[in-house]
């Protein structure tokens, strides 16, 4: 029980800097994916969306064609491109981070692997464990093949007392467990932005679409009612996108926050085992000697 509340102390301990080249690997990959989305949402604004076909009388300036979404959406002005550009991020990266922790699981299911590790465990197999852990592949089973290296390095060591033996096996599972989370959790920032820029950007592009109304609407005489319409369609365009690509980003981190939390708290059931068969093994033994 003690070594348990021992583990549980830092379920998640704070994770150091990703290796040099991981971070290089994320931020090239961002450093690509968001200029070039931006590119292709004012390609599309202004190539799909914006073409003529799509209006009366083939113009853009004109009124959508009835039923027309795309001259609809493109009515939303300047704004719309930007939150084009984040809606494919949101796209993007989610599509990202599902390929990423979908490896990080490996080849088969987490909760059959770790029952694996319980099985092998409980006949002292730390071998056939540890050929487990190589057929799983992925983080966890990165993380219970370092638990389970440092297992047999402490069953030979001989200098050592029991206590410390078990705190090196639980420090070596941390320090595996904190190296393999900045994998898990990159780019999990950028959809937490997205989720709240979102939003923002699209209520300032209502703010411009209201700003154009009530500007048709101060027209000396009869107010400019091409105008009025324009503008009140590109507030609630804004809007709408905003709020949709605020919302995708929202489900999207909160679902892969709970992924990493499930590979998490394998990580933690396993490393228990780990510990808790070492202490059962090599306890009796210490104490006989």
């Amino acid at each position: 029980m003690e070594q348990k509340n021992a583990l549980n102390k830092n379920v998640r301990p704070a994770a150091p800097a990703a290796p040099q080249g991981e971070a290089k690997g994320g931020s090239a990959f961002a450093a690509i994916v968001i200029p070039l989305a931006f590119v292709v949402s004012v390609i599309v604004y202004l190539f799909v969306f914006g073409n003529g076909s799509n209006f009366q009388g083939g113009d853009s300036a004109n009124h959508p064609l009835p039923g027309n979404w795309l001259g609809i959406v493109f009515k939303g002005g300047p704004v719309v491109p930007v939150l084009l550009t984040m809606f494919l991020l949101v796209f993007t990266f989610s599509i990202e981070r599902f390929l990423t922790i979908g490896r990080a699981k490996g080849t088969k299911s987490i909760e059959t692997f770790v029952r694996t590790i319980r099985q092998k465990l409980n006949v002292n197999d730390i071998t056939g464990a540890i050929a487990a852990c190589d057929q799983q592949k992925g983080s966890v089973a990165n993380v219970v093949k370092a638990g389970l290296g440092k297992y047999q390095e402490m069953a030979r060591e001989r200098g050592l007392e029991k206590d410390q033996k078990i705190l090196a096996i639980q420090k070596e599972i941390e320090e595996s467990t904190a190296l393999e989370l900045p994998m898990l959790e990159k780019n999990l920032v950028i959809l937490s932005t997205l989720a709240s820029v979102a939003t923002l950007v699209g209520l300032l592009g209502t703010v411009f679409g209201m700003i154009k109304a009530f500007a048709a609407l101060a027209q000396g005489g009869a107010p400019d009612a091409v105008g009025l319409a324009n503008g009140i369609s590109e507030a609630l365009i804004n809007t709408a996108l905003g709020i949709g690509t605020s919302a995708l980003a929202i489900v999207a981190y909160n679902f892969f926050t709970s992924k990493i939390d499930e590979l998490t708290y394998s990580i933690d059931e396993a490393g228990f085992s780990i510990i808790q068969t070492f202490a059962a093994q090599h306890g009796e033994k210490e104490h006989a000697a």
